[in-house]
């Protein structure tokens, strides 16, 4: 039975996958045991995914990411160039700690930055969109804008990507037309 996904010959994919149709994995990669890809994802370059991590559909992995054990990411997730996910809170080299990962949530939708950094046992929802560089310590609310370092909160997201501006607590993407509520620190798109 041929493969319903593409793998170049330079990847390496362990025992027990479940890589989904269409899914595309690029040079020099891992896949590590026990791994779920959903359909049509791509995989970049020099890209690690450790055991028993899941991927939803049409998640976007660029160059050089490695995704620890005990992340997650629901469909259409972007990861930026060399972003980071930690997956463990005090690493010590001499220390063990294999039983003490943390796990990390990605939301639907969100978009990751180049370079970002996501310390673990903190989620991120969906849509939100995390800048380049930024390093993230805490809960990421959906549709919000985080920057910077340590990463705080610099607004609200479109579904679409743009920046939301609230006037009277509604705001329309300018791509889209959708229109957002703010209520209480809590984005929601009017249906």
């Amino acid at each position: 039975m041929e493969k319903e996904f593409f793998a170049h010959e330079s990847a390496y994919i362990d025992e027990g996958c479940s890589i989904g149709k269409g899914t595309k994995i690029w040079h020099f990669s891992h896949i590590m045991s026990n791994c779920v890809l959903g359909e049509n994802c791509n995989i970049g370059q020099n890209v690690v995914i450790s055991p028993s991590v899941t991927l939803g559909r049409n998640v976007k992995v660029q160059n050089n990411v490695s995704i620890y054990t005990g992340v997650s990411c629901d469909d259409d997730v972007f990861l930026g160039p060399s972003m980071v996910f930690t997956n463990v809170i005090n690493p010590r080299s001499a220390v063990n700690r294999k039983s003490e990962y943390a796990k990390t949530h990605v939301g639907k939708g969100a978009s990751i930055g180049a370079n970002a950094t996501i310390v673990c046992g903190h989620n991120i929802g969906e849509y939100a969109f995390i800048g380049a560089g930024a390093v993230v310590t805490k809960n990421v609310p959906p549709y919000s804008l985080w920057i910077g370092n340590p990463a705080k909160q610099a607004g609200w997201m479109s579904e679409f990507g743009h920046r939301l501006n609230f006037k009277d607590g509604v705001a329309v993407c300018p791509e889209s037309n959708e229109t957002y509520r703010l209520e209480n620190g809590v984005v929601s798109k009017i249906k």
